[in-house]
């Protein structure tokens, strides 16, 4: 069965977009623990992220996560893998080099949610949106314990971004300190990793970043 199937989710387009670190929950028992309590705190969206080579793996914990997701009526994302995002009816997120929005939305369907890599380009966004992305996802803006070597880019973009008539999502290096800043730029979504997934109580982290203003 699908979990996602028939399900109706919540307004994805504003606010915490949380997206998994296999490194921060290295197991079954320890992803689920986190993303249930990090639904409980009011994710608008969440990305199941893991770049290991185990299929079994990730299936096995991308229809946990589905299943979760579902019954928050969060809408779930998967990292660069649109067979498994089909397998599931969920969404995708892909990057520059992943494959192509037109590909994704020609699989998954009108309503599915597709994410597209922009880093800080508004031409790669233009493209994405013009191939069909859901959402357009620009950073890093801040230092990135994810992603450490990705190019700078300046908040400035958010605002250039938002006449493209996507949501805006801002990552890299956002937390509580300055979630308010990316919010205030244009970011519609603030995704984080660190700031949900290495707290110790997920759901609070997920409350404080939805209240930063």
């Amino acid at each position: 069965m699908n979990p996602a199937h028939g399900k109706q989710y919540r307004d994805w387009r504003r606010g915490v977009y949380a997206i998994t670190d296999s490194g921060l929950t290295p197991d079954d028992e320890r992803l689920f623990a986190a993303v249930e309590a990090a639904l409980e705190g009011g994710l608008a969206l969440l990305q199941y992220r893991d770049k290991s080579n185990d299929q079994v793996l990730r299936e096995r914990q991308a229809r946990g996560l589905a299943a979760r997701c579902a019954a928050h009526g969060v809408a779930l994302i998967i990292n660069d893998d649109l067979a498994l995002a089909a397998r599931l009816g969920v969404g995708v997120h892909l990057g520059q080099q992943d494959g192509s929005i037109a590909a994704a939305r020609a699989l998954l369907g009108e309503q599915a949610i597709i994410g597209a890599t922009c880093h800080a380009s508004l031409e790669l966004a233009r493209r994405a949106r013009d191939e069909g992305a859901s959402y357009l996802a620009f950073g890093r803006f801040f230092a990135s314990r994810t992603k450490p070597e990705a190019p700078p880019a300046s908040l400035e973009l958010l605002g250039q971004a938002r006449a493209l008539g996507l949501p805006c999502v801002a990552i890299g290096g956002i937390d509580h300190s300055n979630a308010a800043i990316a919010r205030r730029a244009g970011a519609d979504l603030i995704a984080v990793v660190h700031a949900v997934f290495a707290a110790d109580d997920p759901a609070r982290a997920v409350i404080g970043l939805r209240e930063a203003r």
